[in-house]
């Protein structure tokens, strides 16, 4: 009596290491989540460096506003 799997021809006589077989399981269920979380969250380089680009140029416009308080009062 034999099988086929995806792997190949499997027989009855065959021995399957369960703790291989589930690691194998995990790992192909960490690749596909890995695969929709890059779909979901993930960013073009372009988008990243028009986001920076941005951020810098605000960064600087609230720079150049900024009041310095070490000059001395003029006033007296």
């Amino acid at each position: 009596m034999s099988r086929s799997t995806a792997k190949g021809l499997v027989t009855m006589g065959d021995i399957v290491n369960l703790s291989k077989y589930r690691k194998q399981r995990q790992r192909t269920e960490q690749t596909k989540q890995a695969a929709e979380n890059r779909v979901r969250f993930g960013r073009s380089k372009s988008d990243r460096a028009r986001v920076r680009s941005e951020q810098d140029r605000l960064s600087q416009d609230l720079d150049g506003k900024h009041r310095d308080d070490s000059r001395p009062d003029e006033q007296g």
